[in-house]
């Protein structure tokens, strides 16, 4: 067997996660590769210059400083004779097991008690869309959404580019994904200089995206139907894999109109059955989430044992 790298970091998220006190401490690494983002956005993207060029040499950057970041801490842990153990410390902070949990489960809480208000603050956290005249079926689809999104960028993905790539593998992943989500963006200002990030990540997601589609339905017994016919109907054509099957799992539907900044999104409808999700659709979504990130940790243990 080898060394079970990828095990080890799923059971330290799921252990400790990355607690508030660490944060307030010392931050995450995800934090550190915004900031670059930002600063090399800051300066490059503005009038008069070649915007997508200077975006393809910011992911560029940014992918490459990242990995290499990740090679030399790699070989920092096994000089101090920490071995495969401190590479899965490394590699702890890059998957989000915990977290997504803990900040999807109050949003269920919330609805539970009837108070509509801290549900929208909660799923407020979690989602980019407007939030305040959410109604309950709104709150609910977001949280569902998200955990159903999340899972493949937070969880699925990070652990497959740890598996085939390693530590900077990982890592690589995570800077592509941070700089999708701060520039790869179709507003006129992000437009040409996140190009490179959105295309990348597009890239970088296809696989790890039907995997954890694949998965949501096995961890929830069905959904496959839903799954083959609306996967396409996302603007991603990675997004809708698995938000199609948690949908057909549990039999609601999600996406839909939905607003950014005041401006309606008339998104198609993903599923079907009952149109007004709840929290008890939050806490199945959940079920589902932990059943699928169970058969994450079963294929890291094979790969383990296989390689």
């Amino acid at each position: 067997m080898a060394e079970p790298v990828a095990l080890a970091a799923l059971a330290i998220d799921v252990a400790v996660g990355w607690p508030a006190w660490l944060y307030a401490r010392v931050g995450h690494p995800v934090g550190a590769i915004a900031r670059v983002i930002g600063v090399l956005e800051g300066r490059w993207n503005r009038p008069g210059v070649p915007r997508r060029l200077l975006g393809v040499v910011t992911i560029a950057i940014v992918v490459a400083s990242t990995a290499l970041v990740a090679v030399l801490a790699g070989r920092g842990v096994h000089a101090a004779g920490l071995g495969w153990v401190g590479v899965a410390v490394l590699a702890w902070p890059g998957l989000a097991q915990r977290s997504l949990y803990e900040h999807v489960r109050p949003v269920a809480t919330a609805l539970g008690r009837g108070d509509l208000p801290a549900a929208r603050r909660a799923v407020a956290m979690i989602v980019g869309r407007d939030t305040a005249t959410l109604d309950e079926a709104g709150v609910a689809r977001a949280a569902i959404e998200s955990l159903a999104e999340s899972f493949c960028d937070g969880i699925a993905a990070p652990l497959f580019w740890l598996l085939v790539g390693g530590l900077p593998g990982l890592w690589a992943y995570k800077a592509i994904n941070t700089a999708d989500s701060l520039i790869g963006h179709r507003e006129e200002r992000w437009r040409d200089f996140g190009w490179a990030a959105a295309r990348l990540d597009d890239v970088a997601n296809w696989i790890p995206a039907r995997i954890g589609a694949v998965l949501i339905c096995v961890a929830g017994g069905g959904g496959w139907r839903v799954l083959w016919r609306d996967a396409r109907r996302h603007a991603s054509p990675n997004g809708g894999w698995t938000e199609a099957a948690m949908a057909g799992v549990l039999g609601v539907r999600l996406a839909g109109p939905v607003a950014y900044d005041g401006v309606i999104a008339d998104k198609p409808w993903i599923g079907e059955g009952q149109p007004a999700a709840g929290p008890l659709d939050i806490r199945h979504a959940l079920r589902v989430y932990g059943g699928a990130c169970g058969l994450l940790w079963v294929i890291a243990g094979v790969a383990a044992w296989a390689s």
